[in-house]
């Protein structure tokens, strides 16, 4: 590890002004992840500014949404009696996300910018376009079974690793962030960036931006949710594909949905195709056949990992039968 400069953060104006002035300066709040990739000298941030005693953690509940404190826990979100009874989709991605000792450290701002696990992007002594611009992508000819099949480019392949945020995504929730400029909410569905060619770019943040809050809406009441992760082992492990649904049925017609799939794409990855192809119709497998294949249209197969369109297509129809079939 690098030497770096501690800075303590006493507000956050004064977190937001000690990052800003030095380009090469980063945030610390639990540092799950980002201390390892400072141990292996992905990240070599000249000063850290520790945000954990800002006054930004807690959850607020307004009777339409959560409003949720960035440096609130993973697990004290997990355990919010109204996430449990009106956002199951939240727990069980948050629960999945995660063993329980990372869960009480790692914060929910961190764990919306987390950086991709790609073994490429974590090994220094390779090209990684993310972590390196122009050097080039090592995943696409190498091993690349964990990568992505959804908004890819020939510059990265890799995937996001949150699970939560493929939970807030198909919720339609928001992100509140302070810079010099003050503060603004961005949508989860604008913040992220696709690769394209600059993949080290990874979300709309400018340097010294720094995430406050998250906003998430309430689902209605007697809506049905859930959180599907199909991965290699059953505990501590990231997903091949995964799938966060919201369904509100009635009369034996699907009058609202929202889904949204994870460990397939270079950004969670919403599906506004699928999500109007179940609105309207009866919740059948011919219809969640269909929402399948259009969640996974356009996905682009590399050397390994070509069996995750089909896993991904029968994530989604499991999760759907799964979720119309509650009482």
């Amino acid at each position: 590890m690098r030497s770096f400069t501690y800075v303590r953060a006493e507000s956050v104006d004064h977190a937001v002004a000690e990052v800003a002035a030095e380009p090469a300066a980063a945030y610390l709040a639990g540092g799950t992840t980002q201390v390892d990739l400072m141990r292996d000298e992905v990240l070599q941030p000249v000063r850290l500014v520790d945000i954990t005693r800002l006054p930004l953690r807690g959850i607020r509940d307004t009777g339409d949404s959560l409003v949720v404190g960035a440096l609130t826990t993973m697990e004290e979100l997990a355990a919010h009696e109204v996430v449990a009874g009106r956002l199951p989709l939240v727990r069980e991605a948050l629960l999945l996300g995660a063993s329980p000792q990372l869960r009480h450290m790692a914060t929910m701002g961190g764990n919306l910018l987390q950086r991709t696990r790609c073994r490429y992007f974590r090994d220094p002594s390779v090209a990684c376009n993310k972590r390196e611009p122009g050097t080039g992508c090592s995943a696409i000819d190498g091993v690349n079974r964990m990568h992505a099949v959804l908004g890819t480019s020939r510059h990265c392949i890799a995937t996001h690793a949150s699970d939560a945020a493929v939970a807030l995504l198909a919720l339609g929730a928001s992100v509140r962030a302070r810079g010099r400029a003050g503060q603004r909410v961005v949508p989860l569905t604008e913040f992220y960036r696709l690769p394209g060619s600059a993949p080290h770019l990874e979300n709309v943040l400018e340097h010294g931006e720094l995430l406050t809050h998250l906003e998430i809406p309430l689902l209605p009441r007697g809506a049905r949710s859930g959180y599907l992760k199909v991965r290699d082992r059953a505990s501590y492990e990231f997903a091949l594909a995964s799938v966060a649904v919201a369904l509100v049925i009635d009369g034996g017609t699907i009058h609202e949905a929202r889904l949204a799939l994870g460990g397939v794409g270079t950004v969670p990855w919403r599906v506004p195709r699928a999500e109007e192809l179940l609105r309207g119709a009866s919740p059948d497998r011919e219809v969640f056949a269909a929402a399948a294949e259009a969640a996974l249209e356009g996905a682009v197969a590399q050397s390994a990992n070509g069996f995750k369109i089909e896993l991904g297509r029968r994530a989604v129809v499991r999760m759907l039968s799964t979720l119309s079939k509650e009482s």
